[in-house]
């Protein structure tokens, strides 16, 4: 697995799509060779760790230092919030790092919780943006639900989030910080107990499009060194993107998901644009090939295929049926996931009978399956419900292939182009 993005990589800050431009800092080290707020203090979960030791040696301490503060900003029992919290530091490193640097990147918002415990929390940006991030909570495990991006630029038909475009990137900070101050805030804070035990990338933005800052957060997660947690517990989702898929397995540890959501070209070239740059065929030839294996074959992962079941549009026996043979020689598992539904969209969910009969005949064929029940959908809090669009032009829909006139709410291709309502 490649570390070096973490502990070794240059990390850019990104505002918008542009590298911000770093103010002259009052340390030795260069203007602009570090991430930094609008004040001037660089943002410490932006950097690497081979960043760290050069900006604390700028500041005339002792490379240890750089660990222990590492440790303070990581570390599952510690994850504070202030200098003043970090005791085995000297005072006058601690006014120091108080004079030039800043820990969190992110400031909780807002929480809503739904009737079922979900979490839905809402962090700002420095530059006033609004992410989301959800904490689900079931019998065995709390899943973290992060973003990536805030909006998203792959215009998915049936996501809200899509609904926003693309508004920017999220930095390395602000992905490590949604899981940082989530633990800090809510593990172990109700009469359950329960604490986070997994990650998924599958909240607002299309992770794969952030790739430099989302494979760099996935080591510093699960690095001995930094958060602890099992490679197998952090999952990373995408629609997609077949070079950035290549890349992700070379470099991170993570676990990937591929959003299926389609068995045609037809179909899916109508309800996920991306894939008429990377149709079926490229994308399922990548993931053949691509599965790290052992000598004997046996494959060492497994892909996480998600399929979102859209009544009358993907939820057929004949998609089903190719389903099997579309993952024929992939290791994987498919996640069924019901539709949520939102404000102005065309589709609806399949009953809960069409997701049954699916299942069984998944796994009649010898596919593992699961039936992902909806989880927060009363808070907009569900798969596919995050984001705020409204106050810019929504990306344009796609035109409504003509086998499915009709088939589905405001069937007509003449109002495909406007704001979200």
């Amino acid at each position: 697995m490649g570390f070096v993005g973490v502990f070794g990589g240059i990390t850019g800050f990104r505002r918008g799509r542009a590298l911000c431009v770093v103010p002259e800092l009052t340390t030795d080290i260069a203007a602009g060779s570090l991430p930094t707020d609008e004040n001037g203090r660089v943002l410490l979960k932006n950097l690497s760790r081979t960043q760290l030791d050069d900006f604390v040696t700028s500041l005339g301490e002792k490379p240890f230092r750089a660990a222990q503060l590492w440790r303070w900003m990581y570390h599952p029992d510690s994850l504070v919030g202030t200098f003043e919290e970090m005791t085995d530091l000297s005072k006058a490193f601690r006014a120091k790092l108080e004079d030039h640097s800043r820990v969190d990147s992110l400031t909780l918002n807002d929480t809503h919780v739904a009737k079922d415990g979900t979490r839905k929390i809402t962090y700002k940006l420095e530059d006033g943006g609004i992410i989301e991030s959800v904490w689900i909570p079931t019998n065995d495990r709390v899943t973290l639900c992060i973003s990536s991006q805030l909006g998203c630029a792959l215009n998915c038909q049936f996501c809200f989030t899509a609904k926003m475009g693309l508004r920017r990137h999220l930095s390395l900070g602000e992905i490590v910080d949604q899981v940082v101050l989530s633990k800090r805030f809510f593990d172990d804070k109700d009469e359950t107990g329960k604490r986070i035990t997994n990650i998924v990338f599958m909240g607002m933005g299309e992770p794969l499009h952030n790739t430099e800052n989302v494979i760099q957060a996935t080591n510093i997660l699960t690095s001995n060194k930094g958060l602890g947690l099992s490679h197998n517990k952090v999952t990373v989702s995408t629609s997609g993107l077949v070079p950035e898929i290549v890349r992700f397995f070379k470099e991170s540890p993570a676990n990937l998901a591929v959003s299926l959501n389609a068995t045609t070209d037809e179909i899916r070239d109508w309800i996920m644009p991306i894939n008429k740059k990377y149709d079926l065929a490229s994308l399922l030839g990548t993931l053949k090939t691509v599965v790290p294996r052992r000598e004997d074959g046996k494959a060492l992962k497994k892909i996480f295929f998600e399929y979102v079941l859209l009544k009358g549009v993907n939820d057929t026996m004949d998609d089903a049926k190719r389903i099997v043979k579309l993952t024929s020689g992939i290791p994987c598992k498919v996640n069924l996931i019901s539709f949520n539904p939102h404000s102005g969209t065309e589709f609806e969910p399949s009953p809960p009978e069409t997701m049954e009969m699916f299942s069984r005949y998944l796994a009649s064929k010898g596919v593992r399956v699961t039936a992902r029940a909806s989880r927060g959908d009363d808070e907009m809090a569900a798969c596919g419900q995050l984001g705020k669009p409204g106050d810019k032009p929504s990306p344009p829909r796609t035109k409504i292939p003509p086998t499915f006139e009709g088939k589905v709410k405001g069937g007509s291709t003449k109002r495909r182009v406007g704001r979200n309502p």
